[in-house]
């Protein structure tokens, strides 16, 4: 036990610093980007190749880990943010939209290895300390929470060139990742990862566990990040400037992370769907309050209550596909999972950019209302069916 809280500790500092390098990219993606962009409704376009490049590495970085161990894949995660932060710096310091997309897609690349960071500390961990282990190493961002907007705010005009300095940052977050990673030692693969048997992904992917695991993750991520991207441009065209929306930023990672040192703990006690429920009820006053005014306070308690909410969905969705696979099949489920996790992320990205630019943070909030709906009817039926055959193996 000694061992795997010792390994959870680094994963959680590892995650601290990919949350820290995530936050700030959030801050700045979107106003770096209507800096250079001669079109400015494509505003949010960074953040679109951010996630696209996730996206496009999650499979391979599952498959590299693999083979090669979790060690070495978070070894090239770090490179690949150490890379996208100095091409980033670059490209404000020449003023190259084009250049700040190829950017922030490489910093996606460090995203797609370091989600691994929780299912790295799911293997450590022993069965009755796997979910605590997941929610503890997700509580490593509550550092990227604070440290984040910070960084954001010292680096913004240290500078002559406005970000330049956010962005040369981030290569040295990773560069303290890469350290980070160097000192990891994971057990050796069991014979049954290896050898094991192994089902189709086909029919992996029509287990109920596996549907409502993958929607939670992509519906819980997806609106999210829909409004989180969009936060820090509706908050400047509602006349809140950079410092109030480094503030809601905080706040709403603080709101995705704190719970984690407590939510496994919930799990335990109440279970999966009952915590899941709760994190889509969540997303919804979040809707509720951020319909209802644009305030700094109705900012930041919306995303405040939409980072409560993600991380119930999160923490639950993610320990309930560690149910849906064997050890054999891990790395292809976890890297659909998350394949599909960012290819969301990808499309919601997009979708924030136009959208608030030319309909408003309003109807914005109302494209959310019924995937957030047809979440906790998932999620509510699926417990309705698991209680039900409890009852009957009885």
């Amino acid at each position: 036990m000694h061992t795997a809280r010792r390994a959870v500790a680094l994963l959680a500092t590892a995650q601290a610093l990919l949350l820290t390098n995530g936050v700030l990219l959030v801050a700045v993606n979107g106003l770096a980007g209507y800096a250079l962009a001669s079109e400015k409704r494509f505003a949010t376009l960074p953040i679109v190749t951010y996630v696209l490049g996730s996206a496009l590495s999650t499979l391979p970085a599952s498959h590299f880990m693999r083979r090669y161990g979790r060690r070495a894949g978070f070894l090239l995660g770090a490179m690949a943010g150490m890379l996208g932060g100095l091409l980033g710096a670059f490209a404000m310091a020449w003023q190259s939209f084009a250049l700040l997309l190829v950017a922030t897609f490489c910093s996606g690349i460090y995203q797609a290895f370091g989600q691994y960071l929780r299912f790295a500390a799911a293997e450590v961990a022993p069965a009755d300390f796997k979910s605590r282990a997941i929610s503890l190493t997700l509580a490593g961002g509550v550092v990227g929470g604070f440290l984040g907007p910070w960084l954001g705010r010292q680096t913004l005009d240290l500078s002559t060139t406005r970000f330049l300095a956010s962005y040369a940052s981030l290569v040295g977050l990773a560069f303290l990742a890469l350290l980070i990673a160097a000192s990891l030692r994971f057990p050796a693969k069991s014979d049954e990862e290896i050898h094991g048997p192994a089902r189709p992904m086909s029919e992996i992917a029509r287990q109920p566990a596996f549907l409502v695991a993958v929607l939670a993750a992509t519906v819980g991520y997806g609106v999210m990040n829909l409004l989180m991207s969009a936060t820090p441009l509706a908050m400047e065209f509602c006349g809140l400037g950079f410092g109030d929306a480094s503030f809601v930023l905080q706040w709403h990672v603080i709101g995705m992370f704190a719970p984690s040192f407590f939510t496994g703990w919930l799990i335990t006690r109440y279970g999966l769907v009952p915590i899941m429920a709760t994190g889509a009820l969540l997303y919804g006053l979040c809707l509720a309050i951020a319909m209802s005014g644009q305030t700094l306070m109705h900012f930041w308690w919306a995303l405040l209550f939409l980072g409560v909410g993600w991380n119930f969905l999160f923490v639950g969705g993610t320990s309930l596909l560690t149910e849906a696979y064997l050890p054999a099949e891990k790395a292809k489920t976890q890297g659909l999972n998350d394949f599909l996790v960012f290819v969301v992320m990808a499309v919601s990205s997009f979708t924030s950019g136009v959208v608030v630019t030319s309909s408003g943070w309003d109807m914005l909030n109302q494209l959310a209302l019924p995937l957030v709906a047809l979440t906790l009817l998932a999620v509510s039926l699926f417990g309705l069916a698991r209680r039900r055959a409890r009852d009957a193996s009885v």
